[in-house]
């Protein structure tokens, strides 16, 4: 129902991938969008499963045929013959795994499977060489106002190179909404579990205390947020998750806030 109120609200790019729940996130994806698939930009990443995370293990994906077998997989789940942007989810680079992504990508836009391709990562190098003939056409990344690094060299390469950035984490998995507080606890199996232990988790709540100077009646402080993100002038979309309908809509309605002042730009980059 989240999905399906923030399609009511005017979000139109939606992004899943294979890994999530091994299928299950896909399936979901396409009974909430079946009915307005030709307006929704469909977003889906593949080269995880089998890896188990593991940059250190030998590769999975080493001919464009595999990839595309992954691919073929996540078009029977969404129920649609082709998809808007398609990514590799492998966010550490091997030779293998790269060319043989490059490859796949080349035949898939080729048989208009897929209109637009590009990687998942936070590594500068592994991205230019991604796109070191040209052949990519986006990059999701994580970036937020508590991971301002991007700031430096994904989004200045980005905009230089006329890629596409497709922000992951805007609000740091909630952190940005000011809803945890240091008695904050989470359930088994939540992957936040450890974070109160964490020292970075209390800084991050610190910081997050000093932002909400800026939150007010017209702005909540997870679409401050958002509206950080969207100014910067590389980015292309952000993808906040959200399990409510409450939730969505307050990150729908970010996108037709004010844009921030300067005054409150250097309020965030002074914390």
């Amino acid at each position: 129902t989240a999905m399906k109120k923030a399609i009511e609200c005017g979000v139109n790019f939606i992004d899943t991938a294979d890994v999530y729940g091994l299928g299950h996130s896909e399936r979901l994806v396409i009974q909430a969008i079946r009915e307005h698939r030709n307006n929704i930009v469909l977003s889906t990443k593949g080269g995880l499963i089998g890896h188990h995370y593991d940059p250190s293990g030998e590769p999975v994906y080493n001919t464009a045929e595999k990839v595309i077998a992954v691919f073929e997989t996540s078009l029977l789940r969404l129920e649609t013959d082709y998809i808007d942007v398609y990514f590799c989810h492998i966010w550490w680079d091997k030779q293998e795994e790269t060319e043989a992504f490059l490859r796949a990508f080349e035949i898939l836009k080729r048989d208009g499977k897929v209109r637009a391709v590009g990687v998942s990562t936070h590594d500068i190098q592994y991205i230019k060489h991604f796109n070191k003939n040209n052949e990519i056409d986006v990059v999701q990344l994580d970036y937020n106002i508590l991971n301002r690094k991007p700031e430096n060299d994904i989004l200045p390469y980005l905009q230089e190179n006329n890629l596409g950035a497709v922000i992951r984490g805007p609000l740091k998995m909630g952190i940005l909404t000011g809803k945890f507080t240091n008695k904050t606890t989470f359930l088994d199996g939540d992957l936040r579990k450890e974070w109160p232990k964490e020292k970075w988790f209390q800084e991050d709540l610190q910081k997050v205390e000093k932002l909400r100077l800026l939150s007010n009646e017209n702005q909540t402080l997870g679409q401050l947020a958002l509206r950080y993100v969207l100014t910067h002038p590389a980015v292309s979309v952000a993808i906040p998750g959200a399990k409510t309908e409450k939730q969505a809509k307050e990150n729908a309605d970010s996108s037709i806030r004010p844009i921030l002042t300067d005054e409150e730009l250097a309020h965030i980059q002074s914390i």
